[in-house]
């Protein structure tokens, strides 16, 4: 069920609790300057895994409560296939939408979704960011994930990134890395920088950014700090919640002190 917007920063930030698939269409065609978001990958994390496990396997007591993230079954497959005709037909000509997933295997998640961006957009790009430490797991544990990026044709492609900019993102000082979430934080969780890296390379000061599967709202925040207006969708109340309240704290620290900093967060230059 969606509920009203909530409207911060005088109009510049929009936030809608509810279903992308339901919200998308009343947006504007080509209103959208960049689409950056990290939808459901479908692999139930946190629900049974190892990753909801990992105390007790780590030997550090019981396993705690399941987390399970909204639509991230196999229905997480439909709903991406879904959302991309409505990120393109908001998105202006040269336009780019900036999609989290998942890398490596067991599940080859990235091939197939690659296949279905190409099938909306011009396929652009699949960035590589090498998250650091490695993660859980045996036999190649994962360290990386990738976000893919398709560009609305028509225009020439809007870019503000030099020529210096590879497509790995690389750790150590200079790097983006993971963020291992408490309890209280969405079990995946991505950092602020890693969409103030996008929102930089295919936005400008004053841009629209767009981001259907908002979570606990970091796309917000780094719109906020990079003076872009924002539109964010969130399913789940509970991290819609956590989402404005984020975002105003941001807008807060803004207007006064300069940035809000969490931990394992870097300011954005």
């Amino acid at each position: 069920m969606t509920t009203g917007p909530t409207i911060l920063d005088g109009g510049n930030i929009t936030l809608y609790c509810g279903d992308c698939l339901d919200i998308l269409p009343t947006l504007e065609p080509g209103s959208v300057d960049c689409v950056v978001t990290d939808p459901p990958y479908g692999h139930n994390n946190n629900n049974g895994d190892l990753i909801h496990r990992r105390e007790a396997a780590l030997g550090r007591g019981e396993c705690g409560e399941a987390r399970a993230i909204e639509n991230d079954g196999a229905e997480a497959n439909e709903i991406f296939r879904l959302m991309l005709p409505e990120a393109y037909r908001i998105l202006a000509p040269g336009c780019c939408c900036c999609c989290c997933c998942g890398g490596g295997g067991p599940d080859p998640q990235f091939a197939r979704w690659s296949l279905w961006l190409d099938e909306v957009f011009n396929f652009k790009q699949m960035v590589v960011w090498d998250k650091g430490p490695m993660g859980m797991g045996w036999h190649y544990r994962r360290s990386y994930e990738t976000v893919l990026v398709g560009e609305k044709p028509g225009a020439a492609c809007r870019w503000f990134g030099g020529n210096n900019k590879e497509n790995i993102i690389r750790p150590g000082q200079y790097g983006i890395r993971k963020i291992i979430p408490q309890k209280d934080q969405h079990p995946c969780a991505k950092p602020v920088e890693l969409y103030a890296h996008f929102i930089g390379l295919h936005s400008q000061p004053g841009d629209l950014v767009v981001d259907p599967f908002m979570g606990e709202g970091p796309c917000g925040v780094a719109c906020a700090r990079m003076g872009r207006r924002f539109i964010g969708i969130e399913i789940d109340p509970g991290y819609f919640k956590i989402a404005v309240k984020r975002i105003q704290d941001e807008l807060d620290a803004r207007n006064s002190t300069g940035p809000l900093m969490r931990a394992q967060e870097r300011l954005i230059p």
